[in-house]
């Protein structure tokens, strides 16, 4: 099927829901589509996990977040299927899962998400940076005082980041050596 005959075929809520854990995967498995026909849940699950791997330079740049003793965390619209993420990439080996959709109970951009996140963090929003592919996600972070970065590829996030005074690179005598 194609993507635009599946938007009109599937309900308008329920992946939405699912992702802010108000239903369970049988649940959305029972509602995908509007007309009451079967989903193949398994088989997206699937699909999924072949589907992920990390983008050109994005584990070196974590790495040498880590190294630098960065604090970083998940703040992702995702359902509990992060864990079929977390199973094929270990990201847990770089930042914490902290801030998913399914736990929080909200979805990027709304504001109270946003601002839930510095709650809990107890940072002030001017120290925290939110990196994100989505352009109004980002916008929706600025709103709120958080600085934001537009990630295109891992090498211009290395050059914004590095703009912004953050140390990435590792000991440069190490690197010689």
């Amino acid at each position: 099927m194609s993507m635009k005959e599946l938007i009109e075929c599937k309900h308008p809520n329920a992946w939405i829901e699912f992702e802010m854990g108000m239903i369970s995967e049988m649940e959305l498995a029972r509602k995908f589509f509007k007309d009451g026909r079967p989903f193949d849940l398994e088989g997206l699950k699937i699909c999924m996990k072949k589907g992920y791997s990390y983008l050109d330079g994005v584990e070196e740049l974590l790495h040498e977040l880590k190294q630098n003793n960065y604090e970083m965390h998940a703040f992702t619209n995702y359902p509990i299927w992060y864990e079929i993420i977390e199973d094929k990439l270990k990201i847990s080996t770089y930042l914490s899962w902290t801030f998913c959709s399914c736990v929080i109970g909200k979805r990027k951009p709304d504001p109270d998400l946003y601002l839930e996140v510095l709650r809990q963090l107890k940072v002030d929003p001017a120290n925290c940076i939110f990196i994100d592919d989505r352009i109004r996600n980002v916008e929706a972070a600025v709103e709120v005082g958080i600085v934001g970065l537009h990630f295109k590829n891992a090498n211009l996030l290395r050059d914004d980041l590095s703009q912004m005074g953050i140390n990435i690179s590792t000991d440069e005598c190490q690197k010689k050596s």
